[in-house]
């Protein structure tokens, strides 16, 4: 197993999800509840955990207080793992959370690097050799250790993990190219015309001081305060040893309402889901049992909660605690969040249910 103790892993969480619609409206993207179980930042917080790394450091700015009180009640519970809030910490650690934080006024946040910068005394604390970058809308189960392993073994300045995936798909991601020997020698951030099927697939381990020193050194020119669009190119193009680590996993990237939808149609299909229910973490309260349930009355090929109230019929869709169908209502191929009510005789296909029962279509053939 990997020592992690001088790896410093940071969580980049200042989505508003606006690309969303009505899922994400009134709620911060990384709290978007996913699988019947959890929220999309869960997963890389339980990776963490599940990897051994003791603490993950919080970069956000969007809703900042709402995220962290919710971070602090779910994930800093138990001594051996927990969230770190930055100049927020020291107020988190004590026994009561006043009604107000101590106020930091900050310039409007450009991209990924400015939440370096702007935390930057507590992402390169004294004994951190490697800076493991996070991201909160991925939906993924994995082990850091062995990605930090081979970035030390190779001395590479970066280690990138990446992902074959279907070529319609990679405009929308960092697109990636190695040489024989596994050096980095492309990347496009969200190409118009994709020549390669790999793609950056977003959490990386940086040397942290040549990560440190990118950052001062782009700070002062024009650039657009991103790591993918600014750090690694120019890291590339100076010509650092980078070099990339594959996942062979499920990994997928939560960006729209269509590939929300789509991912929970696949954890629908059960035994052939790609992740499936049993490997999620269990976040979402009340903390009723979920399962896969292949046939029984009412229910055909679905995710449901144990304390779901069905007088309907439900089929090839997931649904959450708290959900109550009516009779002779139908939901097909749909997600319902937690605490819908879906009324007597409604008949809801390829949607997804919001906790106040909007329904938001999602339509076929959308490019996500």
């Amino acid at each position: 197993m990997a020592d992690l103790r001088a790896v410093r892993a940071v969580l980049l969480a200042g989505g508003e999800g606006l690309r969303m619609g009505p899922l994400g409206a009134g709620r911060l993207k990384p709290l978007v509840p996913y699988g019947g179980t959890c929220r999309l930042i869960d997963f890389s917080l339980a990776n963490a955990r599940a990897s051994g790394l003791p603490e993950v450091l919080l970069l956000s700015q969007y809703e900042e207080r709402l995220l962290m009180d919710d971070l602090h009640r779910v994930w800093n519970t138990e001594p051996r793992f927990r969230v770190h809030f930055g100049p927020y910490d020291a107020v988190y650690r004590g026994r009561e959370l006043p009604a107000e934080l101590p106020r930091r006024t900050w310039p409007p946040e450009r991209g990924t690097a400015d939440a370096l910068i702007r935390k930057a005394e507590y992402v390169f604390t004294e004994g951190t050799e490697d800076v493991l970058v996070l991201h909160a809308d991925h939906v993924y189960r994995y082990d850091y250790g062995p990605l930090v392993e081979a970035h030390r073994a190779s001395g590479a300045a970066l280690t990138l993990a990446y992902q074959r995936i279907d070529m319609r798909w990679v405009h929308l991601f960092g697109m990636v190219r190695f040489d024989g020997g596994g050096r980095l020698t492309e990347f496009t951030e969200k190409p118009e015309n994709p020549t390669s099927d790999l793609v950056f697939a977003a959490f990386c381990v940086f040397d942290a001081a040549v990560l440190r020193r990118y950052l001062a050194l782009l700070e002062g020119g024009e650039w657009q305060h991103d790591i993918s669009r600014d750090v690694i190119p120019a890291m590339l193009a100076a010509g650092e040893h980078i070099r990339g680590h594959e996942v062979r996993g499920h990994w997928e990237d939560i960006g729209t309402v269509e590939r929300y939808h789509r991912a929970h149609l696949a954890l629908a299909a059960g035994p052939r889901a790609p992740l499936p229910v049993e490997r999620m973490p269990r976040t979402v309260r009340p903390r009723v049992g979920r399962r896969w349930v292949a046939d029984a009355p009412g229910v055909r090929g679905a995710v449901v909660p144990s304390d779901l109230v069905n007088d309907g019929f439900v089929t090839d869709s997931v649904l959450f605690p708290g959900v109550r169908i009516g009779a002779g209502a139908r939901v097909r191929r749909s997600v319902v969040l937690p605490g819908a009510v879906i009324p007597p005789d409604a008949d809801i296909e390829g949607a997804v249910v919001l906790e106040d029962g909007h329904i938001q279509h999602v339509a076929e053939g959308v490019r996500a």
